[in-house]
C-alpha cells in the first residue's frame, strides 16, 4: 500500500494550470516532447548512486512511453550542484532544445529514512509545474521513481500514468511436448521479478483483482482444471466452488467481490459468476454453444464475452444477469479473448483472419474496429491501468519448437517493445496501480 510506504507527500509550489506545458497525444502528427532529466543531487556520499540510479528508472519509464524524448545527459551544460543550489539556467536548457526538465535531491531525513524531492521545469516558460517530496525506507526507491513517473506523465499528459505497477503472467520453460508453466509476477518494467508457483502442476490465465491482494487463474493441479484464487500476501492458494465440470477464464468483478468465469461440462461451455465470501454460483448463459472468456466493464453493469452460437466465434455484450445479450463483433475472422477498457471506451480482442492473429480494439457497440498489430500468433491482451497501454504475448516458430515472449503497445497501434522476462511468457494480465 502506498501509506505504508510514503510518510510524507508534499506539495511544492506549481505552475498554475492555465500555463502549464501540454502534450497533446491525441494530435495524428505529434512528436516525442523533448526532456531533461538530470540525476538527483545528494552531498551525502551514501546517497548519490541513489539519486542517478531514481533518474535512470524515470528516463526509463517515460522513454518507454514513445511520448516523450530524454535527452542524452552529455548534452547537459549546468551540473546538478548548482542546479540544485541557485536553481536552473533556463537559456543552457533550451539550448539543448529541452521543452521540460527535471530535477530532484535524495538526502537523509531525521528518522534516518531517505527523503526524495522532485521539481518539474517547463523550460519555456521558466516556470516550475510540479514539486513533491517522499519520505520512505530506502528499499522503496525504485518505487519512488515509478510514482514520481507517474506525475509527470499525469501533469504533462492530462492522464493518469501506469509505471507504479505490477504484470502477473504464466512464465514458460522447456520442450514444447513437455512445457513447464510458473505464474510470475513483476514491475511492470520487468524488474522486482518473483515467482509464486513452483511449476509442479500448469497454470492459465492469471488476473489480478482491484485490490491487487488475490489472483485468479486456472490450474490443473492433479490433473483437475479448475479455478483458483492464490493470495499475493500469505502465499494461500484455494479452488474457487466445486463444479464437477472444468472452469476456465476467470475474471474479477470491478468491485472484486465476485469472479465470472466459463463452465463446461458434457461438451457445452456457459458463463458463471461466483460471489466470493458466499461462494455461490449464478449461471448467466444457458446457450448450447461455447460461451468464454467473460471480462466486466469498469462500471460493473456489462460483460463482454466470446460465443459460436452465430456459427462462427464472435464477441457478445450482456448484461451483468445475463439479460440483453447483442453480438457486437461483425467483421471478417474469429474473434476472442475480449477485454474491456478501464476507462470503458474501447474493447481490446484477439482477431483470427485468413491464418494470422491480431491485436485489435473497437468500441462497445462494435463500431471503429482497428487492428493495431499482428503476427504469426498474438494472444492475451491486458490494458494498463490508464487505459493508454496493451500489453500481450506473441509466439514465433523456431528451430526447438514455438517461443512465446511479451510486449507492449500503444492502443493507437505504435511503439510495440519488447517486455524481457527471464524465460519465455504468456497470459499476462496488468495490475491497476499501486494504492
Amino acid at each position: 500500500m502506498r501509506s505504508f510506504i510514503l510518510s510524507l507527500f508534499v506539495l511544492l509550489f506549481s505552475l498554475p494550470a492555465s500555463a502549464e506545458l501540454v502534450l497533446d497525444i491525441t494530435k495524428p502528427n505529434f512528436q516525442p516532447m523533448p526532456i531533461a532529466i538530470t540525476s538527483f543531487y545528494s552531498d551525502d556520499s551514501e546517497r548519490q548512486k541513489l539519486g542517478r540510479d531514481i533518474a535512470g528508472v524515470v528516463t526509463a519509464d517515460l522513454n518507454r512511453t514513445g511520448l516523450f524524448k530524454p535527452l542524452d545527459p552529455q548534452a547537459f551544460i549546468q551540473d546538478t550542484r548548482s542546479l540544485n543550489v541557485g536553481g536552473p539556467r533556463f537559456p543552457e536548457w533550451r539550448a539543448i532544445n529541452s521543452q521540460a526538465l527535471v530535477t530532484g535531491t535524495a538526502s537523509k531525513a531525521e528518522n534516518g529514512q531517505t527523503r526524495v524531492e522532485f521539481r518539474l521545469f517547463d523550460v519555456f516558460s521558466e516556470r516550475q509545474m510540479l514539486g513533491m517530496a517522499y519520505t520512505t525506507n530506502e528499499s522503496n526507491w525504485r518505487r519512488i521513481a515509478h510514482i514520481i513517473s507517474d506525475e509527470i506523465y499525469k501533469r504533462i499528459t492530462g492522464e493518469d500514468g501506469y509505471f507504479d505497477s505490477r504484470v502477473v503472467y504464466v512464465s514458460e520453460s522447456g520442450p514444447v511436448t513437455n512445457r513447464v508453466k510458473r505464474l510470475a509476477i513483476m514491475d511492470q518494467d520487468g524488474y522486482n521479478h518473483k515467482y509464486l508457483t513452483d511449476g509442479s502442476y500448469l497454470v492459465l490465465t492469471p488476473r489480478f483483482s482491484p485490490n491487487q491482494q488475490l489472483i485468479t487463474y486456472l490450474s490443473y493441479y492433479n490433473n483437475r482444471p479448475r479455478v483458483y484464487l492464490y493470495d499475493i500476501n500469505t502465499g494461500r492458494q484455494d479452488v474457487l466452488g466445486n463444479f464437477p465440470g472444468m472452469t476456465f477464464a476467470p475474471r474479477f468483478s470491478p468491485d472484486g467481490t465476485k469472479v465470472v468465469m466459463s463452465y463446461s461440462e458434457n461438451g457445452n461451455s456457459d458463463i458463471y459468476v461466483m460471489d466470493i465470501r458466499s461462494k455461490q454460483p449464478r449461471r448467466l448463459t444457458t446457450n448450447p454453444s461455447i460461451d468464454t472468456a467473460p471480462s466486466y466493464s469498469p462500471d460493473g453493469s456489462k460483460i463482454v464475452f466470446e460465443s459460436d452460437r452465430s456459427g462462427a466465434q464472435e464477441l457478445y455484450i450482456m448484461n451483468t444477469d445475463g439479460s440483453g445479450t447483442e453480438r457486437i463483433s461483425f467483421g471478417e475472422g474469429r474473434y476472442g479473448n475480449p477485454v474491456w477498457s478501464p476507462r470503458g471506451d474501447l474493447i481490446a480482442f484477439t482477431k483470427m483472419h485468413r491464418g494470422k492473429f491480431y491485436i485489435g480494439v473497437m468500441r462497445p457497440d462494435g463500431s471503429r474496429e482497428r487492428l493495431i498489430t499482428s503476427a504469426y500468433h498474438v494472444e492475451g491482451p491486458s490494458w494498463s491501468p490508464n487505459g493508454r497501454v496493451l500489453i500481450f504475448f506473441k509466439e514465433t516458430p523456431g528451430a526447438n519448437g514455438r517461443s512465446a515472449k511479451l510486449y507492449t503497445i500503444d492502443l493507437t497501434g505504435f511503439n510495440e517493445r519488447r517486455l524481457d522476462t527471464p524465460r519465455d511468457g504468456s497470459d499476462p494480465a496488468w495490475s491497476p496501480l499501486n494504492e
